[in-house]
């Protein structure tokens, strides 16, 4: 705004007047000063508000009339004044007088606009409280400053920015819930016009925006939140350049000092591209700088960062930035084993959002399947379960193949994890038919790779079959014909090798329960030294066919002498193992199950 030369006007006690002495006020209205009683000084405000408000920027007598009353409204007097009712009459008359001279204001002294605006600042704190008499007067003040653009006069002050902070943490802090459309609508113009309208953005007046996108402040103030994520869309061409200048200073340079928001950079940067992808056009290219870290855990950070990045669901990050999508995908064979684990996890939600992405993905997930670490390999099996539950279409034949190839792996925990994988697909797609005749054909191998695995020496994984298979293969709680059913079409349908492994376990098993018969016969028998020699050794032929025997044999042992004591137990246990019992009747006996755990 161009400051033009005023007559500098003498001090009187109230204020400055004009070069006679004397300060015209409205017709009724008689003079303001510290004279009188603050109910007398409010009503002679309200006439003096109401005067101003009715002027236009046409009304030349007028202006010059009332421009003392104008430089006088702006004197130590009203700005400092105690009671906040006089301060917003004030301030109302000094945003109406801004308005009536534009664009040039009545004040000369930069150090007067300075206090002028400050002192506005304050009065918008009345804002806060909806439920205030005063409130729609403070709503006036607040329209009226944004629809004439007053604050834009501060741009020729040397502090101005000093101003801006003020009114954008004022405005950050008092919008809430109570507040309507009209209250943020003019909250924005307000701030846009400063932003869209000056020479930049600084780093604080920057921060003052960008503190409201912290989780911390966003749960606190959510309307807060809001109002920085439309103003920052309404004016991302103008910010846009001063984001990229933040972070590249914190990123690229170490610059932390920049900003007391240097810490919080991957939370902003997760939240910028949430509110518009264009805000961050500059700054993408800085991480793939940072991906290239030699300091693994700060490889870490960003990956975590782009992996909600590229795996949110309406990202088109991956398509937009093919170099930054690539460089990514280089991180599933770093050195540094947390990335890798990272990358993995990350591919679960991106096959699930983002099934075009799955080539990209299916020849780092192979790599990475055969990884060294165990917890890699297991959290690959994860990553291709959890997606073909979600759909198998996900999915390709590739993946469940890397998973099929660890039901073989060394390690328990990754085998168990493919096994039980492999099993809740074969239930979800071919016994329940959830996706039809082509799934239940895609996953219909299951069935024989599991029972395949009977073939292997470890104990843990004879079990596991036995578990699947009544689990997952023949459901126990199935309606007895339903399992009929179950059984017939799987035993017809499998290859001969499984048929083999089949009847093996069905032998085990009936070996095992005979084993079991006979230790229950001995119960029944005189205690002797032959009778106890012949108990120990079922015993030890029984802990054979349990995991870890080392271990079950002191389980065995315990349980022996709880079942020599607990005639009821061993009812049970011999309706357990009778070749006439039936699923519900074997329901009855889980509680030897459980006595026999709380026993041990």
């Amino acid at each position: 705004m161009d400051f033009t030369a005023q007559p500098k006007p003498a001090t009187a006690l109230c204020g400055v007047v004009s070069a006679d002495g004397k300060i015209a006020y409205p017709p009724g209205v008689k003079e303001i000063t510290d004279k009188i009683t603050t109910d007398e000084m409010i009503k002679r405000l309200k006439m003096v508000v109401k005067t101003f408000m009715d002027m236009d920027q046409d009304s030349e007598d007028e202006k010059q009339q009332y421009l003392p009353l104008a430089l006088h409204l702006a004197s130590e007097f009203f700005l400092r004044n105690p009671n906040k009712d006089v301060r917003l009459l004030v301030a109302c008359c000094l945003a109406d007088i801004f308005r009536i001279y534009a664009p040039e204001a009545p004040y000369t002294s930069h150090d007067k606009l300075k206090d002028i605006f400050l002192f506005i600042t304050r009065q918008l704190k009345g804002l806060e409280d909806t439920k205030s008499p005063q409130f729609n007067r403070y709503f006036y003040l607040l329209e009226n400053l944004a629809w004439v653009k007053s604050y834009n006069i501060c741009f020729e002050l040397e502090d101005c920015n000093e101003i801006f902070i003020q009114l954008f943490r004022t405005l950050f802090s008092v919008i809430n819930n109570s507040h309507n459309k009209k209250v943020q609508m003019h909250m924005l113009d307000l701030m846009s016009s400063i932003i869209m309208e000056g020479d930049g953005v600084t780093q604080e007046l920057l921060d003052s925006i960008l503190i409201n996108l912290i989780p911390a402040h966003k749960n606190l103030n959510k309307q807060s939140f809001d109002l920085a994520k439309v103003l920052l869309k309404r004016t991302v061409q103008t910010i846009e350049a001063c984001i990229a200048n933040f972070f590249n200073q914190v990123l690229v340079l170490g610059r932390s000092s920049v900003s007391d928001l240097s810490e919080h950079v991957f939370d902003l940067i997760q939240e910028l591209f949430a509110i518009d992808p264009h805000l961050l056009l500059s700054v993408m290219p800085q991480l793939e700088f940072k991906l290239k870290s030699n300091d693994g855990e700060e490889r870490l950070a960003v990956v975590r960062l782009l992996a909600k990045l590229f795996g949110s669901k309406d990202s088109d990050l991956a398509t937009q930035n093919r170099p930054l999508w690539q460089c990514f995908l280089g991180r599933f064979n770093d050195i540094h084993v947390p990335v890798r684990l990272e990358s993995v996890k990350f591919a679960s939600h991106c096959l699930m959002n983002h099934p075009d992405l799955a080539k990209d993905l299916t020849e780092y997930l192979k790599v990475r399947s055969h990884d060294p670490e165990e917890a890699i390999r297991h959290d690959v099996i994860v990553t291709i379960i959890t997606a073909a539950k979600r759909d198998l279409a996900l999915v390709n034949d590739q993946l469940l193949g890397f998973v099929r190839e660890r039901t073989l792996d060394k390690r328990w925990r990754v085998r168990k994890e493919a096994m039980m994988g492999l099993a809740q697909l074969y239930k979800k797609y071919c016994l329940h038919g959830e996706a039809g005749k082509e799934a239940a054909e895609k996953v219909s191998w299951i069935k024989d790779k599991l029972l395949h695995i009977y073939y292997q020496n470890s104990i843990d994984d004879k079990l596991l079959v036995e578990k699947i298979f009544a689990q997952y293969l023949v459901p126990h709680n199935l309606e007895t014909e339903e399992r009929m059913k179950c059984l017939y079409y799987l035993y017809a349908s499998l290859d001969p090798n499984a048929v083999k492994a089949l009847n093996e376990m069905w032998k085990c098993q009936n070996m095992l329960r005979s084993h079991v018969r006979e230790l229950l016969d001995l119960h029944k028998q005189p205690t002797s030294e032959a009778n106890c020699s012949a108990m120990f050794g079922k015993l030890m032929t029984i802990a054979k066919n349990l995991p870890d025997p080392g271990k079950a044999q002191d389980f065995v042992k315990k349980f022996n002498q709880v079942l020599g004591d607990d005639e009821k137990l061993r009812s049970q246990l011999e309706l357990l193992i009778s070749p006439t019992c039936s699923c519900k009747q074997a329901d009855v006996c889980v509680v030897s199950k459980l006595y026999f755990t709380h026993v041990l």
